[in-house]
């Protein structure tokens, strides 16, 4: 299979944008369920200072609104795209997701404002003391913030496993169809969020590249990897003990050609070969430099395996 007709074929649907908007979510997601669960475990790390509460209060809304857009304007008729805000269906998962999608904003401004708090009540007071409201607004979150941290967790692990679900729902593509892709996404999605995590605090902190911050991110990274690396060979093992069509798919993906190199040397090779094999040259080092090489090699390897998942699952129909 040459580059041009591995990523141009009869049966393929969703192309490449699909992919980057999978890829953006899974980031906006990641960063959440890290921020929370640091706050939850690490509460004085967790502060407005925090480099990973800073990342999320930045990337997450930026990720969503990106992928989104990326999604509109894709689409055969992106002015019609705003039917599907105001109109539901239980049985669509888009709409589902789109519903989703909205409830996950709302409830992400409300705790970013909270955790930001100090922050914009100053900014407030600053540029614009006519909206004094917006102090006494945020005051009535407060008695309710745990059970904000609590539905913001919920919502980022929903959203993480949506673009697994999202692509799932296409029964037509045996390979798709695998009820491990929800998590294998979900947790793909985290390894992302750890990624861009500890690149912002290894550019931040030049000198200090293991502080007690950092240290919760590899302590959650060990277990995420590992976890990762399971679902995704239970992922090929469920297509290999599934019927004629999942069988198909599993040797059209990895039977030799394109996206099976694309595979071992993108998502194995770089993805977790690297970040594996180079642990102990990161952790034995303050070397900023170190961790930025490290991390960028993870989170290719997540962008490559959602290029994997969707280009290689579209190759057979059931």
């Amino acid at each position: 299979m040459t580059t041009a007709s591995a990523f141009h074929f009869e049966s393929l649907v969703w192309d490449w944008p699909i992919a980057v908007y999978l890829f953006l979510i899974g980031i906006s997601a990641g960063l959440v369920v890290l921020a929370v669960l640091l706050r939850q475990y690490y509460p004085s790390e967790a502060t407005s200072k925090s480099t990973l509460m800073r990342a999320t209060l930045f990337l997450a809304p930026t990720t969503v609104i990106l992928g989104l857009l990326i999604l509109i304007f894709h689409l055969t008729r992106p002015w019609t795209f705003w039917k599907l805000m105001f109109h539901y269906s239980p049985t669509s998962v888009m709409s589902m997701g789109v519903m989703l999608f909205q409830v996950y904003m709302v409830v992400l401004v409300v705790w970013l404002a909270k955790v930001f708090e100090t922050k914009l009540v100053a900014i407030q007071q600053k540029w614009l003391p006519r909206f004094g409201f917006i102090r006494s607004l945020l005051n009535l979150f407060t008695p309710a913030i745990r059970a904000i941290e609590i539905t913001m967790l919920v919502l980022a692990v929903l959203l993480g496993a949506y673009t697994g679900f999202l692509l799932s729902a296409l029964k037509s593509y045996p390979f798709l169809n695998n009820p491990i892709l929800p998590a294998l996404f979900l947790f793909s999605g985290i390894s992302s969020g750890l990624a861009v995590a500890l690149i912002a605090l290894a550019l931040r902190y030049r000198q200090n590249v293991h502080n007690p911050e950092a240290h919760f991110l590899h302590r959650v990274e060990g277990f995420v990897v590992w976890l990762e690396i399971f679902l995704l060979a239970a992922f090929f093992v469920g297509l290999a003990l599934g019927d004629d069509g999942k069988m198909r798919a599993l040797i059209a993906a990895l039977g030799g050609g394109f996206w099976t190199w694309w595979f071992w040397i993108g998502v194995v090779g770089i993805g977790f070969m690297i970040p594996l094999a180079l642990k102990k040259w990161v952790n034995n080092s303050q070397s900023a430099a170190r961790v930025v090489f490290v991390s960028s090699a993870s989170l290719v390897g997540v962008f490559l395996l959602r290029f994997f998942v969707l280009y290689a699952g579209q190759l057979t129909v059931a």
